[in-house]
């Protein structure tokens, strides 16, 4: 899948604007947005962020609101992560989508 064939319209330059700011190497999205029971009543996207050595310091608790900035920028709720379990990994790392990567 491509970015032009997911479900929901993105703002690229947002998404890259965000990214930048934030300190974010690889932004994807996994989940049902990437799959075919997505459903746009109801579904939310999955995140997967992967941040720049050291992007993180002193941030604190205000990571918990680059869910909702990114919510904002996608037009939808999101469920961000940065780290995830062990044994969903594999599934997520097969069916994810990049949609930023600093290279």
């Amino acid at each position: 899948m491509k970015a032009t064939e997911l479900p929901i319209a993105l703002d690229q330059a947002r998404i890259d604007m965000f990214c930048s700011s934030k300190g974010i190497r690889r932004l994807s999205f996994f989940g049902s947005v990437v799959r075919e029971d997505f459903n746009p009543r109801v579904s939310d996207v999955d995140v997967l962020a992967v941040f720049q050595p050291g992007a993180l310091d002193g941030v604190g608790l205000d990571y918990f609101g680059y869910g909702d900035e990114l919510s904002e920028i996608i037009g939808r709720k999101v469920d961000f992560c940065s780290k995830l379990n062990k044994y969903i990994l594999p599934t997520v790392t097969r069916e994810m989508l990049t949609i930023y990567e600093r290279t």
